[in-house]
């Protein structure tokens, strides 16, 4: 069935906060079978490893615990309390080693598939999880007929396995009556063992299965609609016109900025009308000439007043105004291959300047400026 979230299907793969925020509430993939099995697993090795001594250590326990001294009946209630209180000692020593496994497989197998989640929405309460209509809709919803399907499949596997270590091991479980108890205990813990180890591998077949399958049904539960992931992208990168209106507030500051360098340049470059390159050079601080400013159009225009308005010398050389315009970047030295142009510029302005102070021959202007073929932009 197509789930709808306000009529809209969820065809969109889960983001990383989707999956982030639903990890925060305790929905993350788990396999039962999984942790069943480490469970399972767990038990088998331990009772390989301390089943025998376990089992006959307990067999000698309880022949002790239920021969009774005289003595100690005829001393009080108290001499026997001792007793027993010693001898359920002694049985919590002997299984202890297989409790401490077991314990350490029932709190790591869950995490096998999700790893660590503590989240107190997970055990919450929820009103509608009370609701018996829901209930039954998850009774019969794709994923309870999965359910179902899944545990009739194991049902059957590990049927057939038990069958299986029934047949194989029967002639040893009907010696085990012609045994000595502790001997014939000994064995019925390796046999148990055994046959755990063989439920292990019919059960590692399943959890093959249900391991991909929780993972995807876990992505596929958490898909998103496509209004879904416009809201998510508004909340993380915030909304197109906020975002534009904070992007236009930045160029202005830029410019701001850009504007107040201009009376600090050497020199204007212009177009002489549609584009404007200040230029700034500082010898003992520079290897280069930089810009310091630039514009086209009306911005080009106020760099124009602006220069003018603090005597920033003004140059008009079109193809140089156009070369440094589209082949520089602010506060960025210009390229080697306009070197030759803008000093011809440079020395024009600094003679301009000495004129102006000391008189004397009126400098020309620079005529034909060298400006490279892949530096040339068309007017």
């Amino acid at each position: 069935m197509a789930e709808r979230d306000e009529g809209q299907e969820r065809t969109e793969q889960a983001t990383e906060r989707r999956l982030e925020q639903a990890r925060e509430q305790g929905q993350i993939a788990r396999s039962r079978e999984l942790a069943n099995l480490g469970l399972l697993l767990s038990g088998a090795l331990g009772l390989l490893a301390f089943g025998p001594r376990t089992v006959s250590g307990l067999a000698d326990l309880m022949r002790r615990a239920v021969s009774l001294d005289r003595t100690a009946v005829d001393s009080g209630p108290g001499e026997l309390l001792t007793a027993l209180g010693s001898a359920a000692f002694e049985a919590l020593v002997l299984v202890l080693p297989l409790l401490a496994v077991l314990m350490v497989a029932a709190l790591i197998s869950p995490l096998a598939l999700g790893g660590w989640s503590l989240s107190s929405e997970a055990i919450a309460f929820k009103p509608e999880r009370l609701d018996p209509v829901r209930g039954l809709r998850r009774l019969i919803s794709l994923n309870g007929l999965a359910e179902l399907a899944k545990a009739l499949a194991k049902f059957l596997v590990l049927g057939t396995a038990a069958g299986l270590i029934l047949w194989t091991e029967m002639d040893r479980l009907l010696a085990l009556g012609r045994q000595p108890l502790a001997p014939a205990l000994a064995e019925a813990a390796e046999i148990l063992g055994t046959a755990f180890l063989v439920l292990c591998a019919a059960l590692a077949l399943i959890a093959a299965v249900d391991v991909p399958y929780q993972f995807w049904q876990h992505r596929h539960r958490l898909r998103m609609s496509r209004q879904e992931l416009k809201e998510e992208y508004k909340e993380t990168e915030g909304k197109p016109e906020v975002k534009s209106r904070i992007r236009n507030l930045q160029r202005e500051i830029a410019r701001r900025r850009m504007m107040q360098e201009v009376p600090k340049a050497d020199v204007v470059v212009t177009n002489p009308t549609h584009y404007a390159v200040a230029l700034r050079y500082a010898a003992e601080a520079m290897t280069a000439p930089r810009v310091v400013a630039k514009g086209a159009d009306l911005l080009a225009e106020r760099i124009r007043t602006l220069a003018s308005e603090h005597g920033v010398p003004l140059v008009g050389a079109p193809p140089l105004a156009r070369a440094l315009y589209h082949n520089t970047r602010l506060n960025q030295e210009i390229p080697a291959g306009l070197y030759l142009a803008v000093a011809q510029v440079l020395a024009y302005v600094f003679a301009l300047q000495r004129y102006r102070e000391q008189g004397g021959q009126t400098p020309a202007p620079p005529a034909d400026l060298p400006i490279p073929d892949e530096l040339t932009r068309p007017a």
